[in-house]
């Protein structure tokens, strides 16, 4: 039986309407996942110079178009930066500081409850460890400030409740969960003979806690515990979104100041980076060089 012959597909079509293709069962035609990596790929050098040359080049057409120099942005950031570090990243250490905190001392108290015998009162310290410290510290933030109002009225007296109150918070649950498991750990740490030892010699649970292993623990504690300070630092800047006046905010506002230009963004973001990186960065390396010092010899 002779095959019938179908324009457009076995032979050259005489008209240019458009064609319905047959069903096709091997999907020969199908759409290919690849087919941007291969066009890519397959793309002749020349234009993949001139593409790259066209991108490369976009920036400097757009700023030459601009009236505004990068010499102009770093003269505005010199006037801005007394403002934008004494009202901006001096609050975001302060907002460290009171976190961490309040972090800590929860933290302490809640990994305590977690090596407690009674089931009682470890289960419960275990939900809240897990939850706080497995949660974005973004949405925490916002939760606690829906949360909290904003301001609090007791014995006829309005007392405000200012958002970096809420933010310090919001900031203690994670910092507090993660604290919470360092203690933990570290008194695991301790081999289990000497909770024997102490056992054979009369002494209190309580007393084998405060007197032989957490004097042995602090050591082991205080390396992780910068770390997690380091990090709760570099996360402040989160509080921006909660209209915190802290750097980044701050930041912002002084680009609108100054109309706004987009060649303001990489030197104040820039700085803000910088001063971060100089801030946490020796507090990273002095972490590591206790850790190494404190680090158990076998």
């Amino acid at each position: 039986m002779r095959a019938r012959a179908i324009p457009g597909i076995t032979r050259q079509a005489t008209t240019d309407l458009a064609v319905l293709k047959p069903f096709d069962p091997a999907r020969r035609t199908a759409h290919d996942p690849l087919m941007a990596s291969r066009f890519i790929a397959g793309m002749d050098w020349r234009h993949a110079l001139g593409i790259g040359l066209v991108v490369c080049l976009y920036p400097a057409i757009a700023h030459a178009q601009s009236h505004y120099t990068y010499a102009q942005a770093f003269s505005a950031l010199w006037k801005w930066i007394p403002f934008i570090v004494k009202s901006g990243f001096l609050f975001n250490i302060l907002i460290s500081f009171f976190s961490m905190a309040v972090g800590t001392l929860a933290g302490i108290a809640l990994g305590l409850m977690q090596i407690s015998p009674l089931r009682l009162i470890s289960l419960p310290a275990k939900v809240i460890t897990q939850l706080f410290r497995n949660s974005p510290w973004l949405v925490l933030l916002f939760i606690v400030l829906l949360a909290f109002p904003f301001e609090v009225e007791a014995f006829g007296f309005i007392i405000p409740f200012p958002a970096w109150i809420k933010a310090v918070i919001g900031l203690s649950l994670p910092v507090m969960a993660n604290i919470a498991e360092v203690v933990r750990g570290a008194v695991l740490s301790v081999p289990s003979g000497q909770w024997e030892a102490a056992e054979s010699l009369a002494f209190s649970r309580r007393q084998t806690l405060f007197e032989i292993i957490l004097p042995q623990c602090y050591k082991r504690m205080i390396p992780p515990w910068m770390n997690w300070y380091a990090i709760l630092t570099m996360a402040t800047p989160l509080c921006s979104l909660l209209g915190v006046e802290e750097l980044i905010n701050l930041s912002r506002q002084a680009i609108e100041a100054e109309d706004n230009h987009p060649e303001l963004l990489v030197p104040f973001f820039g700085f803000a980076l910088l001063i971060f990186f100089a801030y946490c960065y020796p507090i990273a390396r002095l972490t590591i060089r206790l850790e190494r010092k404190f680090a158990v010899k076998l």
